[in-house]
């Protein structure tokens, strides 16, 4: 017998070691379908998010792969959503690839991954909060206390560049939230993210960790020993399977995972354009308490945090006990329950934090990602790398040899470098 296309031999073992537990047929198909659409679309697809929810992952993957047109899709949407079902189809069709997903359920189960779907128990609630941008699935390496944790975990996230001020008073915030009963949510990069979960381990609290890759290949390198701890006594997450690559589009939507899976975000060193300023605003976007930590006035390190307490609302706090008091443990336990409730200004709307001027869109991102300086690649495979549709890319790599910024070699598309 096949599911998918593919055999129930081979993915009956490989879905049923990803889950941890035994399945029946609906919830084998359920989860291989969860599995294949967290692989077609880049995280935060909202159409993704609104065709699984109408019709199921699984009807909405055999749709796909009948496949339906355009009008069959539609029928089953709402007029607003309509008009963005072709190009999204256009996004996810190149990346149909069944046999895709046996590899990445292969490559989980290999490193001890499990893979978690809205129904299970341990199942984050906070990210549903995204609602049409919520992630379909979450691979995870690590234990379900790390995951039952999040209920009780602030955010603790800032610059890769790092000062010794900085980390100093990561190092205090961080332990001194897990003796306060705190977990500690970031994001494994350099600087203040891998110092909030050194110092949460050395304290022998929780931490869990947001990638922007899959969970098999720990990303940066250098974290892989501070990772594989995370996963032995921690959580290791990411809503990409196993085998993909992190990316700039991947890390500035993995932001979005990090405010919304904890109960208060604190930034404790940014300069004026760091990409911590992106989880702040999610944060402030789902009303979760925002803080922020002061720097010497002097200290370019800290201009981001200056600009979230003046401009945008963030509160100022300076030790454990005030970021404890943006979320204290004993409030009502509906935090998450209304992503609208906490948010007392419209200057916390995330539109409106702090951006990089300038800053190239959505689409371009995502195109330069899937572009190499060296590898000549046709449109079709930036096309499906990049989680674009054909016609778009064509376009933009038009637009951009016009502007200097690629070029069209004998076998493919070559981003130009500047000296």
């Amino acid at each position: 017998m096949t599911m998918f296309g593919e055999s129930e031999n081979e993915i009956t073992p490989l879905l049923t070691a990803v889950a941890g537990r035994d399945l029946d047929r609906d919830d084998l198909e359920e989860l291989f379908a969860r599995a294949a659409w967290s692989g077609l679309a880049e995280p935060g697809d909202r159409m993704a998010g609104v065709v699984v929810e109408r019709l199921g992952a699984a009807a909405a993957l055999r749709a796909l792969m009948k496949p339906w047109s355009v009008a069959e899709f539609s029928a089953v949407l709402e007029p607003a959503e309509q008009p963005d079902v072709a190009a999204a189809l256009e996004r996810w069709m190149p990346r149909l690839r069944p046999s895709a997903v046996v590899s990445n359920l292969r490559q989980a189960a290999r490193v001890g991954a499990r893979l978690l779907v809205p129904s299970d128990l341990h199942w984050p609630v906070g990210v549903d909060d995204l609602g049409e941008h919520a992630p379909l699935a979450l691979w995870v390496r690590g234990t379900d206390a790390a995951l039952d944790s999040l209920s009780r975990s602030i955010a603790l996230v800032g610059a890769r560049a790092a000062t010794g001020y900085g980390e100093h008073v990561t190092m205090e915030a961080s332990a001194g939230l897990v003796d306060r009963g705190y977990s500690i949510v970031s994001g494994a990069a350099y600087g203040i993210d891998g110092m909030a979960h050194r110092a949460a381990l050395a304290s022998h609290g929780q931490t869990i960790a947001f990638l922007a890759g899959g969970v098999d290949r720990f990303y940066p390198s250098g974290h892989d020993a501070l990772l594989t701890r995370i996963a032995e006594v921690g959580a290791v997450v990411s809503e990409l399977p196993c085998g993909q690559a992190p990316t700039k589009w991947r890390f500035l939507q993995r932001n979005r995972l990090i405010a919304a899976a904890s109960r208060a975000t604190v930034v404790l060193e940014a300069g004026w354009r760091s990409g911590s300023l992106n989880t702040a605003g999610h944060a402030a976007t789902l009303g979760r308490p925002l803080g922020a930590v002061p720097g010497p006035v002097t200290s370019a390190a800290s201009a981001g945090c200056h600009r979230l307490i003046r401009d945008y609302t963030a509160i100022c706090v300076t030790n454990p006990d005030e970021m404890a008091e943006l979320s204290p443990l004993e409030a009502a336990p509906a935090l998450f329950a209304d992503p609208t409730a906490s948010m007392t200004s419209p200057s916390q709307s995330r539109s409106q934090l702090p951006a990089e001027s300038g800053s190239p869109s959505p689409e371009l991102v995502r195109l330069f990602d899937a572009l190499s300086v060296r590898s000549p690649r046709a449109a079709a495979d930036i096309a499906a790398r990049a989680g674009l549709s054909i016609a778009v890319v064509q376009s933009l790599l038009g637009a951009l040899q016009l502007e200097g910024e690629v070029a069209e070699r004998e076998r493919g598309w070559v981003r130009v470098t500047r000296a």
